[in-house]
């Protein structure tokens, strides 16, 4: 389930260091977030789809290991971006 390309846009201005910035740490995180709470939306309607639930795991995980590099790299903005997007800071 990807994200409709308005809310991408959206997302990517809101956390891009610059105009068209999609590599950057903020913005992958904050794009991994929002596909992660519409799977999680999709999976409290549709409770036996296992593929989705599959594709959601692989999401946390890729969001938490880049999550763990961001901490390291720049731990203020790092912090900031918790707050900002309400994620929990396990790492």
């Amino acid at each position: 389930m990807a994200l409709d390309t308005a809310k991408k846009q959206e997302i990517i201005a809101k956390y891009g260091r610059k105009e068209n910035d999609t590599g950057s740490s903020e913005v992958q995180i904050a794009l991994l977030t929002g596909r992660i709470s519409d799977l999680t939306e999709h999976l409290k309607v549709f409770k036996k789809d296992h593929a989705s639930r599959l594709g959601l795991l692989k999401l946390v995980g890729q969001r938490r290991r880049l999550m763990r590099y961001f901490k390291r790299t720049n731990k203020d903005a790092y912090l900031k971006l918790v707050q900002d997007l309400g994620i929990r800071d396990n790492i």
